[in-house]
């Protein structure tokens, strides 16, 4: 299980950090439209108060309001607002105005002489703001309170369109700011999924250097590190080679002994007479003899698979080329077999050329371990089919008999080295557990794909090669 992506880990501390950036930034705003919108609205009604403290006529019948009609109307009317304002003495009874504006405590009209001050209150059913303004009179034995009011109603829209102007550009910013980090980051890291890219693409056998370029510099370890692995499994797989080459050509001279030595032993024992008492030996020698061939064919296809390995890692040997004729001669000594023993060998190709990229030497080699392994374990009926490719397949070489097959759950290990099936020890087919595994080790070298396939989808058992165009 692994763990969270690397683009993750650098991404969600961003964004915990742009998030909590931009939640502040947002109550910010707010407060700041909030206080904005108020200082303004506030500083036009304690205008307005000012303008009609400097109004009030101080008289022998009391203080009265100098305001003509038309100036009445005008501090009243607002097509967006409510407003009103009132005239009040010191013991709250309102002289001029409208008789429902809302007279803050005697101890705030007293603390507005000097300076007009904000209240909120209610009017009319509806929440309003005020102010209040005390003058007094030039005499100073008397004091009237000047109030306006007027509803919230404007300054909450402005209020709102203050913070909207400020809220969105700011959610705006933030989020390309993050996408451009995003962006950044997965820029930055986009060499490296270049690298996991020409990993993926290549080969089992491909053990080139990855490439530097581009690399980030704190990944440069890394690939360094990587890259020597792989000098080192490389390396490691080439003395494993060597060595099995190795060892199937040292096994081959005493084994090629030994048959001769066994060819004529047995000849002796022929000739002998049956008072000799060696006429019994004949089975053992049979024995000797087929055990002797079984070790020379495993020896041999020991060095074919280690020479396969070296060869095929050749690119310039590769040739695109129809198929068709390098098939009939691969498996003409195969066919000729097959009619010995009382079996049929039947291809099936189209007439046009079919053409696919392979090696020659080593495709043969493919064809006749997988014919040889349907002589041993398939049924009297084998047929070679190839099949040109179209749109939806490449080139397939199909070898199918009617035998028995395999269960289906086995067929993973087909293809395994030495699995030669359940109680292979009580048969004696001569085969080695070899021919399959050499064979798609041989076609995937090639660019291809070998599958198997069992009853009850075909006959018997069927090998597929899918060639590489």
């Amino acid at each position: 299980m692994h763990g969270p992506s690397l683009r993750r880990q650098l991404l969600q501390p961003l964004f915990w950090v742009w998030a909590s950036g931009m939640v502040i930034a947002v109550a910010g705003a707010l407060l700041l439209a909030r206080a904005a919108a108020n200082a303004a609205f506030d500083r036009g009604l304690q205008d307005e108060a000012s303008a009609l403290a400097t109004k009030v006529i101080w008289s022998d019948r009391g203080p009265l309001l100098d305001l003509t009609r038309q100036a009445m109307e005008l501090v009243t009317w607002d097509r967006a607002d409510r407003n009103a304002f009132a005239m009040v003495d010191v013991d709250g009874n309102v002289l001029a105005g409208d008789g429902d504006v809302p007279v803050p405590p005697a101890e705030r009209r007293r603390q507005s002489v000097h300076q007009p001050m904000v209240f909120n209150a209610d009017y009319a059913h509806e929440p309003v703001r005020g102010v209040v303004f005390s003058v007094m009179s030039p005499m100073l034995d008397r004091m009237v309170s000047i109030i306006v009011v007027e509803s919230t109603r404007k300054r909450s829209a402005a209020m709102r369109d203050i913070q909207i102007g400020i809220v969105l550009p700011a959610v705006a910013l933030g989020a390309v700011t993050f996408a451009l980090l995003a962006w950044g980051i997965r820029r930055g890291l986009q060499p490296l999924r270049d690298v996991a890219a020409d990993v993926a693409a290549r080969g089992a056998q491909d053990w080139r250097p990855l490439p530097l370029q581009q690399v980030p510099a704190e990944a440069v370890p890394l690939i360094e590190r990587i890259n020597t692995l792989l000098d080192d499994v490389q390396r490691s797989m080439s003395v494993q080679r060597r060595f099995i080459a190795d060892a199937a050509h040292q096994l081959r001279t005493p084994v090629a002994g030994m048959r001769v030595l066994l060819q004529d032993l047995q000849q002796e024992l022929s000739s002998a007479t049956p008072a000799d008492g060696l006429r019994g030996w004949q089975p053992v020698m049979a024995q000797l003899l087929s055990s002797n061939d079984r070790m020379a064919r495993l020896i041999g296809q020991l060095l074919s698979l280690a020479r396969s390995e070296t060869s095929l890692a050749v690119d310039a040997e590769y040739q695109t080329q129809d198929i068709v004729p390098v098939l009939r001669e691969a498996t003409e000594p195969l066919v000729l077999q097959a009619l010995r023993l009382g079996r049929s060998i039947t291809l099936e190709a189209p007439d046009m050329p079919v053409a696919a990229r392979i090696h020659p030497l080593w495709f043969g080699e493919v064809l006749v371990n997988l014919l040889d392994n349907a002589l041993r374990y398939g049924g009297e009926h084998i047929t070679l089919r190839v099949r040109a490719a179209d749109a939806e397949r490449p080139v397939q070489v199909e070898i199918e008999d009617d035998g028995p097959g395999v269960p289906p759950e086995l067929l993973g290990k087909l293809f395994e080295p030495f699995w030669r099936g359940e109680r292979a020890d009580l048969r004696n087919d001569g085969g080695t557990g070899l021919g399959l595994a050499i064979a798609r080790e041989i076609v995937e070298r090639m660019g291809g794909l070998l599958e198997a396939t069992t009853r009850p989808q075909v006959p018997g058992m069927r090998f597929t090669i899918a060639l590489a165009p």
